[in-house]
């Protein structure tokens, strides 16, 4: 089993990783890793009038990212996005949670709309 340190570690491997995908999509990372009181929110990512809030899930095996996020989860990334919101986006952005599942040798599954609010 592996230490928090090396799952930490390769958490934080993943979320680099999908910067760059979505760089590479067109979007602009404006933040990574913001901590509010209500929990963490990976990246947080503006393309056009969208600014996008971002849930990173990153597993050893593809199979394992099937169940790597639910509503719990989801309802923790829009509450933190709540809270910080106002700083990134304008009145007239749309605002949406979105995942990216990552896994060695796949492609990244990216989610969009996973919860909009």
């Amino acid at each position: 089993m592996k230490t928090r340190a090396e799952r930490e570690a390769k958490g934080r491997r993943g979320e680099t990783l999908a910067a760059w995908y979505l760089r590479l999509k067109g979007w602009r990372i404006l933040a990574q890793r913001v901590k509010t009181p209500r929990g963490e929110i990976d990246l947080i990512a503006r393309r056009g009038g969208t600014v996008a809030f971002v849930e990173v899930k990153w597993r050893e095996r593809a199979a394992d990212l099937d169940h790597a996020i639910d509503a719990y989860r989801l309802r923790r990334v829009a509450a933190a996005a709540e809270a910080v919101a106002h700083r990134y986006a304008k009145d007239a952005d749309v605002q949406r949670i979105d995942v990216l599942l990552l896994a060695p040798g796949h492609w990244p599954r990216h989610m969009a709309n996973a919860l909009i609010f």
